[in-house]
């Protein structure tokens, strides 16, 4: 009787080991998964694709960086949110907002009328633009008016998909990502890219983008903003976010942070 009471606690013992193994498991893993947040903070997801570089990626320890995420990260501090970023690829953002699985999106989203259909945006929070990308001492493309009956990429869902229709005979390639497109190009199985100009320059700066260059004019002036179900109640809150970082400095400092420059003056709405 005494060695079964004996082996009956040690498998008590045992049991209540690997139960408190299983909490402490559970426990590491929402701390990884969600904000470390105070009682009565708003948890406020945002979708994000972490590809997009400098607008947001991620880090080779793990953690979201990038001018979107500093941005969001700032809008919640001034606004007592605490942000769950959740991976989403970009051509699924509209869809998700729409099904409201997800309270905003911020990932260089442009402002346009047709989005407005279905989906709110915040106030414009960045001046952008439509590149042409093409290899290194390529000479049969200087612009747009090159792009006749060109091999163009082209990321789904985006401007330059759009912008792309509108190009006479021009073969049109997409992809889900910029890392896709770009590679093809450096394969020589595009000639040309329509792409962000703010991340394909930075990108040919820090070399992540090698035997790459922008030619001739920006294709279209752009403005992003962070998006969210239609007529979300959380857009008064994220304006005012905004407008509290541009004007306390911090937006300045996001921004030189990312681009080295002065931002330019932003509308409070988009222009007509």
């Amino acid at each position: 009787m005494a060695r079964w009471l004996n082996r009956r606690f040690n498998q008590l013992i045992l049991s209540g080991c690997c139960l408190l193994l299983v909490i402490a498991c559970n426990s590491s893993h929402l701390t990884l998964t969600k904000p470390d947040i105070k009682s009565g903070v708003k948890i406020f997801k945002v979708a994000t694709d972490p590809t997009f570089i400098p607008f947001g990626f991620q880090a080779p320890n793990g953690n979201l960086e990038g001018f979107d995420i500093d941005l969001m990260n700032a809008i919640a501090k001034v606004s007592g949110l605490a942000v769950q970023f959740e991976s989403l690829s970009f051509d699924g953002m509209i869809s998700t907002l729409i099904a409201n699985r997800v309270d905003a999106a911020i990932n260089g989203i442009t402002i346009t009328r047709e989005r407005l259909k279905s989906i709110s945006f915040s106030r414009p929070y960045l001046k952008a633009g439509l590149a042409i990308a093409v290899k290194e001492n390529t000479q049969d493309i200087q612009g747009l008016n090159n792009l006749k009956g060109k091999k163009i990429a082209v990321q789904i869902g985006t401007p330059g998909a759009d912008f792309a229709k509108t190009i006479p005979d021009a073969k049109i390639s997409t992809f889900n990502s910029g890392t896709e497109f770009f590679q093809e190009l450096s394969n020589g199985n595009v000639d040309a890219v329509l792409c962000d100009a703010f991340a394909t320059s930075y990108a040919i700066k820090t070399g992540s983008l090698r035997r790459i260059q922008v030619v001739g004019q920006l294709l279209t002036e752009e403005y992003y903003g962070i998006a969210t179900p239609q007529n979300s109640p959380n857009l008064g809150i994220i304006n005012k976010g905004i407008g509290t970082l541009l004007a306390n400095g911090t937006y300045n400092q996001i921004y030189q942070k990312w681009f080295q420059s002065q931002p330019p003056q932003l509308p409070e709405s988009l222009p007509n």
